[in-house]
Order: structure tokens, then sequence, then C-alpha cells
């Protein structure tokens, strides 16, 4: 049994999509059974923005007190697990992008609050007492905010929090969703995580930075230049642990999509030629691929993580973060070889260059993106049955009632949703 208790949920509502409160066919779920909410009580936390309040989260139980195996965070933690098994600790960061809008009096109609461009001064004058308490309300729940700017699109944000440990990541990515929105509330506006928001304006991502680590000390770069066996050289500044996690993450990419953009919006906003990593490639410091190797100006040991583009904001935090995980890991376990790095744009060569490079776009919608995950016997098997013919169940459901949706439809109901 359950020691302390817990909050009572019925199955059925991890088998909710996002147009309804309702159950999706083909999840295993109905609306008999419960299981029971455990709280974590080490992340209790006051809300600075409601102080009356506080938050703790939880895992998910069985009544016999068994983790139940459909539980989003207990996943993570599983895979935390056979990181560790392998001798490895795993650290990350969600980097959220985020639109605030203000209501129209007259009309009622959501308006962006500037017109500036990316990183305007402007931008971030006008919103200081807004973006100040954001980040004031981060810091005082443990969160560390490091930097803070207006991105590419009327009204767009991003503040940027620092790396931890990968439950401690998809915890604060909660956090940060929740505190962005509800400050936003406070001062009259409306502060939403929608991938794609304006059919001709920049989308919202929310990239993954993901790190090996080992004893404590990142396992990520190698000074010994390692030779690729494709390439003949490596400049990559990646260890061969670094490499091979790299190379299991690009192996598994398109099966991770419903995990990583599980939104019928999410397709919208990962275009080639928009910043959102649409072609299944990795590149130094290159925006438009897939998984990035970010550098810095410090002194080497450098790079000290990868970073996956095409996550956004829809992405539940536990599935998303726990499958980059088990495709990174299997990466190391298969000692797959890194792919020959891409220093342009993929979009800019031409369909025979691609072909001949083995470069592949990946999936352009949900439907085909739920298909690759079906084919990934990686993460098929990293999931486990149940929860995955509940995320299939639900994503089809999604796609099968919002594909038709016009753009302006679709946001509509995502608005408060993300």
């Amino acid at each position: 049994m359950i020691k302390g208790g817990g909050v009572s949920w019925c199955v059925a509502m991890q088998s909710c999509p996002v147009m309804a409160d309702g159950v999706s066919a083909d999840t295993g779920l109905t609306a008999v059974g419960e299981v029971f909410q455990v709280p974590d009580w080490t992340t209790l936390t006051k809300l600075p923005y409601h102080p009356a309040h506080a938050r703790v989260m939880g895992d998910l139980y069985t009544r016999q007190g068994q983790p139940w195996e459909l539980c989003q965070r207990g996943f993570l933690k599983r895979m935390i697990a056979d990181a560790a098994a392998l001798g490895f600790e795993i650290k990350a960061a969600f980097e959220p992008e985020f639109y605030i809008l203000r209501r129209n009096s007259t009309t009622g109609e959501l308006m962006s609050v500037d017109d500036d461009v990316y990183a305007a001064v402007m931008a971030m004058d006008k919103m200081a007492p807004v973006l100040d308490e954001i980040a004031d309300a981060l810091s005082e729940q443990g969160l560390i905010v490091e930097m803070c700017h207006p991105e590419a699109g009327p009204g767009q944000h991003e503040l940027t929090v620092k790396y931890t440990d990968a439950l401690g990541a998809a915890d604060q990515h909660i956090i940060y969703r929740e505190t962005v929105k509800a400050v936003a509330y406070k001062h009259g506006l409306v502060a939403t995580f929608v991938p794609k928001l304006h059919s001709d304006k920049c989308g919202s991502g929310n990239h993954l930075h993901i790190s090996v680590w080992k004893g404590g000390v990142n396992v990520m770069s190698d000074n010994s230049h390692l030779v690729d066996s494709r390439t003949g050289s490596n400049d990559s500044g990646l260890s061969e642990t670094g490499q091979h996690f790299a190379a299991g993450v690009l192996h598994s990419l398109a099966g991770l999509m419903p995990l990583i953009c599980p939104s019928t919006n999410s397709y919208r906003r990962l275009l080639p030629m928009h910043w959102s990593g649409a072609y299944r490639v990795w590149g130094i410091d290159n925006k438009e691929a897939a998984v990035r190797v970010p550098t810095n100006p410090h002194p080497k040991p450098y790079p000290t993580n990868i970073e996956v583009k095409p996550c956004d904001n829809s992405a539940n935090p536990y599935l998303a973060l726990g499958g980059v995980i088990v495709a990174g890991l299997d990466g190391i376990r298969q000692r797959r070889p890194l792919p020959q790095r891409m220093d342009v744009d993929p979009a800019t060569l031409s369909e025979l260059e691609r072909e001949v490079a083995d470069i592949q776009r990946l999936p352009e919608t949900l439907v085909a993106a739920v298909k690759a995950l079906q084919k990934n016997e990686v993460l098929k098997q990293a999931l486990g049955e149940p929860l995955l013919k509940a995320i299939v169940g639900v994503r089809l459901a999604e796609w099968n009632a919002m594909h038709d949706m016009t753009l302006k439809e679709e946001t509509k109901l995502l608005l408060n949703r993300y």
C-alpha cells in the first residue's frame, strides 16, 4: 500500500487529448481505475506570485504502491537509472521561447505587445516590469536565471535558466511555464508557448541542452581529437562518449518527434530555413541542424553539451528528456558513429546532394511522426507497451481532430493550453 497516501486520479486522465476533456480511443485507458499521485516533498516550493499557495511535484503509483508504468515523471526516472547503470549522470536544461500578448480593450482581440525586432532594447524596456517579476519569481523558486533577451517575433522573449540534473531540469520547465503565464496574467497580459503562433513570424522553440557526466565530471568534450570513421577526422570537440550519444539521438530523431514535437501545430514551426532543425543532421554552431554542438569563448575543454533544436513547448518535458536519454544511451551502447557534420544550411543543397549525403527531412506531420515512433524498437522498448499505446492513441486523436484546422482555429484552441 501507499505510505502516507496520495491524491487519487482516474487513469483515464492520461488519455485526454489537448482539444477535449474526454477519453481518446485506442489508448488502453478507460474511466475504470485509479492511481495515486504521491508528493515528492523535496520539490515543495512556495509560489512567489501566489504567496498563500505552494507547489509540489509528484509521482503516480498504483493502489498496491507500485510505480505506475504510465507515469511520465516515472519514465524519466527510469531512464536516469538506466544511465546510472552505465556509470553516467545526465544533466540538462530547456531553453523556452514565448510570446507576450495584450488584449484590445475594445475588440477583445489578442495583439502583440510590441513590434520590435530581435534583441531590441526597447522591447525589454516595455516589458521590464513583467520580465523582472518573472526572473525574480523563478529565482525565488530555486531556478538560476542566466540571461533574458527579446526574440525575433513581436513580443517574443527568452529567459534561459542554468542546467541541472535531468529530473530537476524537467521539473524546472514545469515551474518555468507556470510562472511565466501566471506573472503575465497578474499584469493583465497573456503569455503563450504555442510553437507556431503567427504564420509569418518566428515560432517558439524549447531547445533541449543535454550533457553526459561521469563521477561529477562532464565527459562530452575530447582533447585527443578522435578520428571519425566516415569523415577521417574529428574537430567537433566531442569525446567518444559525446559522439556516440549525439549519434544515437540523430539515429532515433524521427521516432522522437511525437515526444519532442507532439502537437499538430509543431509541424508549422518545423520548416527548413526557420532555424528549427528540420533536417536530421548535426553541426557545430549550425542553427539549421537538428542536433547542434554549441561552442563557447572559454578555454577548452568544450563543447559541454549538445542541443536538440526541434523540441518545442507542447512537449511533456519528462517524455521529451527521457526519450532523448534513451536515444543517446543507445548510441553509446551500440557505439553508433557520428555522421559527417553539416557546415551549411542543408536546405541550400540540391535534392541529389541531400540524397547522396543521406540527409533526411524530419517528419512533416504529426501522423508521420507517430509512424516513425511505431517503427523505432529502441524507443518502444524503453517506453513500454502501456505508455506507448497511450501516447500513440492521444497523438492520433489529436491529429484526427485538428489536422484540417486553419492556423487561426488551431491557435485559438491551443493559446491557453501551452
